[in-house]
């Protein structure tokens, strides 16, 4: 019998905190395709990418995609906010229904778990560091990291690749 490693195996070995601070099991989304953001509200590319992640929701939440927004600070402290203002401002501006997390840092020594392991698991041609905000990732139904997008990768251009995912059994 082989032991049962101490290293992730999914996504879903993870907890992560919610914006008020809860605990979240992200076993919770077994079966869901995932598209997991690190956020920001004063971003160039935050109007484009929320709008057209609202939209994907829209259209695949009932199909079994999340959208799994995480906020983040580190790249020209575009994401000054607290929880509750970003909550108001991705809810009220962009009709968001997806979860917004607690704020997290996604590189250096006090990055997330769940997105070091991301970044193991699929770093980039430029190396492992997320590079700017709206880095997007996609997870499979298994908690899988299929995929790793840039910032500047439009999320309806990754419709396609979200659609395949939906329809494997």
């Amino acid at each position: 019998m082989a032991s049962q490693s101490s290293q992730p195996q999914s996504l879903h070995d993870f907890t992560v905190k919610d914006a008020k601070g809860n605990d979240v099991n992200l076993s919770t989304y077994k079966g869901k395709v995932l598209l997991i953001v690190n956020v920001a509200s004063q971003c160039g590319l935050t109007n484009s990418n929320y709008t057209e992640l609202t939209q994907l929701y829209e259209k695949y939440k009932n199909q079994g995609l999340e959208i799994l927004a995480f906020p983040c600070n580190q790249f020209g402290s575009q994401e000054p906010g607290t929880n509750e203002e970003i909550q108001e401002f991705v809810c009220t501006r962009f009709k968001a229904e997806y979860p917004v997390f607690d704020k997290v840092e996604v590189n250096g020594d006090n990055a997330a778990p769940i997105y070091k392991y991301m970044k193991s698991v699929k770093g980039s041609l430029f190396g492992d560091n997320i590079k700017w905000n709206f880095s997007k990732f996609l997870v499979d139904k298994e908690g899988q990291v299929v995929d790793r997008y840039a910032p500047t990768t439009a999320p309806l251009s990754i419709e396609k690749d979200i659609k395949k995912l939906l329809e494997k059994a």
